[in-house]
C-alpha cells in the first residue's frame, strides 16, 4: 500500500515550499527590525515605530483581499510572478530616504505584495499536492513559514547588531530576487477555463472576496490567533518581568522545532482519521502551553510552554489551512486560501492592539491566563463551525 501512495516530495513542490521561505524570511528578518529602524534613523514616536511594523499586515489583508478574489480568472502563474516582482520592487524603496511618513507607505505597498505573491503560492501548493496527501503537504508546506519565523528573527537581530541596515535592505532583496528565480523553474498548473469563469461572478458581492465555504474555519483560525498573537508581541516583555530574558532568546527557535517534529505526524493523521483527530488535541495544547506561561518561573517551565504552543498552534495553522481547501471547490480554492490568510493575518495583526488595552488591567501572568480560555474557547467554536460535520473522503476530493 506504501508504495501505491501518490508522490508528495516533487521538483514543484519543493520549488514553491522554497520561495514561499524566503518570502516570509525577509517578513520576519523586517518585523524584528523595522521599529528599530524608525526610532533610530527617523527619531520616530513608539507609536509610529509600531505602525511600522503593523502597516505591513495592513496591506498584506489588502493584497489577499483584491488578488483573492481575482486569482483563479487571472491565473495562478501571472498572479505569482506578478506578486514575486512587485515584491522585488517594493523592496528597493527602503533604499529611499524621504522620511518616516514615506516608510510607512513602503511598508503598506510591501505588505500589498507580500499578501499578493503569498496567496498565490498558496494556491499553487494546494493544487498540486495530491488529493490523499492534502492533509500531510500543506503540513510540510507550511514548514517553510515556520523555519522563516525562527531563522528571520534570528538574522534581523544578527545583522541588525553587527551590519548596517542598508546591508539589511540589501540581504531582503537579494532573498526576493532568488525567490523569484527559483520560481521560474517551477511548472505552474492553471484551473481549466470553465472553472475560471465560474471562479467569480460580477458585482460587489462578499462571496467575491472570502470563500464562504472556508469561512467557518478562518473563524476560528482567527480567534485562536489572538493568543498566539499576545505570544508574538509580547514575550520580550514578559521575559524581562519574570527575569527569563536569555532564555527567551531560545523561545522561537523550541517553537519551531516543535513544530518540526510534530507536522509530519499530524498532517499524515489528519488524512488517515480526518481533521477532528488533530484540531481537537491541538487545541487542548495551545490553551495547556498559555497556562504554562502564565505560572512560569523558569526557564524549563518557560520553554516547555514553547513545544506545547509549537505543537498547538503551530499545528492548529497547518490543519485549518488545509481545512479550508479541502471544502472548497477547485475554481474558487484561490479564494479559500485567501479567506483563511485574510483571517490568520486579522487576528495575529490587530490582536496584539487589543491585547495593549488588556495589559494594563491585568498584567502578564494574567494576559497568559486569559489566553488560555481564549484558546479552549476556540475548541467549543471548532466544534460548532466544523467538527461537528461528518467528514468524508469525497470532501477531499472535491477540493481538487
Amino acid at each position: 500500500m506504501e508504495e501505491t501512495r501518490p508522490k508528495l516530495w516533487t521538483k514543484d513542490f519543493i520549488i514553491i515550499s522554497a520561495a514561499n521561505f524566503f518570502l516570509y524570511l525577509i517578513f520576519y528578518l523586517l518585523l524584528v527590525t523595522i521599529a528599530v529602524y524608525a526610532v533610530d534613523h527617523y527619531h520616530a514616536s513608539e507609536a509610529q515605530a509600531g505602525l511600522a511594523t503593523g502597516i505591513f499586515i495592513i496591506g498584506t489583508l489588502i493584497g489577499r483581499l483584491v488578488i483573492g478574489r481575482i486569482i483563479e480568472s487571472v491565473g495562478n502563474k501571472k498572479t505569482m510572478f506578478f506578486g514575486l516582482i512587485f515584491f522585488i520592487l517594493t523592496s528597493l524603496l527602503y533604499f529611499i530616504d524621504l522620511g518616516v511618513s514615506f516608510l510607512l507607505f513602503t511598508r503598506l505597498v510591501h505588505g500589498l505584495a507580500l499578501g499578493v505573491a503569498s496567496t498565490a503560492t498558496g494556491t499553487i501548493v494546494a493544487q498540486i499536492i495530491p488529493a490523499a496527501r492534502k492533509g500531510e503537504g500543506i503540513g510540510y508546506y507550511s514548514m517553510s513559514t515556520t523555519l522563516a519565523t525562527a531563522i528571520g528573527p534570528f538574522i534581523g537581530i544578527y545583522m541588525s547588531q553587527h551590519t548596517s541596515y542598508t546591508a539589511i535592505f540589501s540581504f531582503c532583496l537579494a532573498l526576493g530576487i532568488i525567490s523569484f528565480i527559483i520560481a521560474l523553474f517551477m511548472k505552474v498548473p492553471e484551473v481549466k477555463a470553465a472553472a475560471k469563469k465560474a471562479a467569480v461572478k460580477g458585482g460587489f458581492k462578499l462571496s467575491n472576496y472570502i470563500e464562504p465555504k472556508a469561512l467557518p474555519i478562518a473563524l476560528v483560525t482567527m480567534i485562536a490567533s489572538i493568543g498566539y498573537a499576545s505570544v508574538l508581541s509580547f514575550i520580550n516583555f514578559y521575559a524581562i518581568e519574570i527575569h527569563l530574558v536569555d532564555v527567551a532568546s531560545f523561545f522561537f527557535i523550541v517553537y519551531a522545532v516543535a513544530i518540526l517534529v510534530s507536522r509530519p505526524i499530524t498532517g499524515r493523521l489528519m488524512d488517515v482519521k480526518g481533521a477532528n483527530s488533530v484540531m481537537y488535541p491541538t487545541f487542548l495544547l495551545f490553551a495547556a502551553g498559555l497556562f504554562l506561561l502564565s505560572i512560569a518561573g523558569s526557564g524549563t517551565i518557560f520553554l516547555l510552554a514553547a513545544v506545547l504552543i509549537g505543537f498547538g498552534f503551530g499545528n492548529i495553522q497547518s490543519c485549518s489551512q488545509a481545512i479550508a481547501v479541502k471544502v472548497t471547490p477547485l475554481e474558487r480554492m484561490g479564494l479559500a486560501t485567501s479567506t483563511y490568510f485574510i483571517a490568520l493575518d486579522a487576528g495575529l495583526g490587530f490582536g496584539p492592539y487589543v491585547i495593549g488595552y488588556i495589559i494594563p488591567l491585568t498584567g502578564y501572568r494574567n494576559l497568559y491566563l486569559i489566553m488560555a480560555i481564549v484558546a479552549l474557547a476556540s475548541t467549543v467554536l471548532y466544534y460548532f463551525m466544523h467538527g461537528k460535520r461528518k467528514e468524508t473522503a469525497a470532501v477531499g476530493a472535491d477540493a481538487i
